[in-house]
């Protein structure tokens, strides 16, 4: 399948990049990809393993008696804060380590990475799937996070960088593609598990170490990418990769440009450390977009969802079989919708999936937020026909996000930094990600005790606060080389160009 890719400079030089889509890349692609498939299905698996009595016994008898008693307030049986620091700590420990990716992406390369995230995931599914007391279940979760850390840090940074222009979005939405996967995976096995006593719960969270191996085996006969080998000295090597992934020795303007922006980034990381850059005017538009995307992803409430779904499900009114199934369910339309993103994303762009969602999400939250209103209060349950309603509705909400928010929350940070902060402003964007994913994780269950269905509101008051967001502040970016962002996005759009206005000087004055 082969076609040429048109890059400008500064719009104005126009060069053609030669080379085939090779079945290479996207073996690699695919490969890499797993990291993601690792992060979904611990998404999944916690929602259905914290729905297990067995489980629930074991580590949490109190929230066992709450979940049983026949008059107790639907929305707080699961508020727990223990409970949810099992769920929580993953993303906590992912935080901190995303920034010791960071710098192991730059020092070792992104394969090195990914193969310490597996390492890592590994080592925590060991620990919790032979858990015998808490402690050690919350330390097997930590080692988990930063397996996340470091995944979640290589793979979209990796897919980025090896992808043609054309078509660097479908290749990077493979990461999120996995994540969907992992998550319906887990509802699956949790459907499963719950009907094997006592050691159910142990299968599930054991099933972590089939995606961690996959990526740390296949991470052995992936290659490096291009950009990371030069930025490491190693020119001789990235060429041949490029001519590898490429599929032709006629890489010569594709290998100067990253040369070139190699070379740039060495002399601004011997002037300034990344961090210290990413400080400075110039690099804010990126960074802001890059945090505020995983914000915003978090506060549409879809970890909220894919978390407890079972738990969810079961306060309104479903049993548990039932609540596990529905669970499985939206996991496919999970599925589903992320591909419909892949065959979208470079067509119709980034900001138009983006809009659309929101006016999907908004609808769908609202709508579910006043039928529990009405029909599910705290001492009653639903009927049936609401119920199944209501888990129509999360798969009309969950759809959306999956063909926008889900997959372009990684794909615009990784694709929008230059060379010279690209790892350092990722780590924020991972970061921030796991940030707010270990506040969703930590509160939902409380809020949804005290909130009830107004959390659903909630949620719907943030999805209006991000089409103003996108419709402001964020650029379109379909098409455009990895390594031209700046010149041909972010100096053009109206507001960030004044970012931009002093970068030259010696920037006596800061206009953003």
């Amino acid at each position: 399948m082969a076609g040429g890719f048109a890059v400008s400079k500064s719009g104005a030089d126009r060069r053609e990049f030669k080379g085939k889509i090779t079945w290479y890349v996207w073996i690699c692609g695919i490969i890499a990809a797993t990291s993601g498939l690792m992060f979904g299905y611990d998404i999944g698996i916690s929602g259905g393993v914290t729905a297990m009595d067995d489980f629930l016994l074991l580590f949490f008898p109190s929230v066992y008696v709450r979940k049983h008693r026949a008059k107790e307030n639907n929305y707080c049986k699961f508020d727990d804060q223990r409970l949810q620091l099992f769920t929580s700590s993953l993303y906590l420990a992912a935080l901190v380590a995303s920034f010791a990716a960071s710098r192991a992406c730059t020092q070792f390369g992104r394969k090195r990475t990914m193969q310490a995230a597996s390492v890592f995931f590994l080592g925590g599914t060991a620990l919790c799937a032979f858990a015998t007391n808490l402690p050690m279940l919350i330390v097997g979760r930590v080692c988990l996070g930063v397996g996340v850390g470091f995944g979640n840090q290589a793979a979209p940074l990796f897919l980025s960088e090896i992808a043609p222009a054309h078509i660097r979005g479908a290749l990077n939405i493979l990461f999120q593609l996995n994540v969907t996967i992992g998550i319906l995976l887990a509802s699956i096995v949790n459907y499963f598990a719950s009907r094997v006593h006592p050691l159910g719960w142990r299968y599930a969270l054991g099933g972590a170490a089939v995606p961690a191996a996959a990526l740390f085996l296949g991470s052995l006969v992936i290659t490096e990418t291009p950009t990371s080998l030069v930025e490491r000295g190693r020119d001789d090597a990235g060429r041949r990769t490029l001519e590898k992934i490429r599929g032709t020795a006629d890489v010569d303007a594709e290998f100067e440009e990253i040369r070139a922006a190699c070379d740039l980034a060495r002399a601004l990381r011997e002037e300034e450390k990344p961090y210290r850059r990413l400080m400075r005017p110039e690099s804010r538009p990126p960074l802001v977009i890059a945090v505020a995307m995983q914000v915003f992803q978090q506060f549409t409430g879809i970890n909220a969802i894919m978390f407890y779904a079972p738990v969810l499900f079961q306060t309104m009114g479903l049993g548990t079989d039932s609540s596990l199934l529905s669970a499985v369910v939206t996991g496919g339309v999970n599925v589903v919708s992320t591909v419909v993103s892949i065959i979208l994303v470079d067509k119709v762009g980034r900001r138009k999936l983006l809009l659309e969602a929101c006016v999907q999400m908004l609808v769908a939250q609202t709508a579910v937020g006043g039928i529990m209103l009405v029909h599910v209060r705290a001492d009653n349950e639903p009927s049936r026909s609401w119920a199944v309603a209501i888990v129509v509705l999360i798969c009309v909400y969950v759809s959306s996000f999956a063909w926008s928010w889900g997959p372009l929350g990684w794909l615009i940070p990784s694709e929008t930094f230059p060379l010279e902060t690209r790892t350092a402003g990722f780590s924020f964007a991972v970061s921030s990600n796991m940030l707010f994913t270990f506040l969703i994780a930590q509160a939902f269950l409380s809020m949804m005790c005290s909130m009830h269905a107004f959390i659903f509101f909630f949620f719907a008051v943030w999805i209006v606060a991000m089409a103003t967001f996108v419709l402001a502040l964020l650029p379109e970016t379909k098409g455009v080389p990895i390594d031209e962002m700046v010149d041909r996005v972010w100096r053009r759009h109206w507001f960030w160009k004044r970012c931009f206005a002093n970068a030259d000087e010696a920037r006596v004055n800061d206009n953003c």
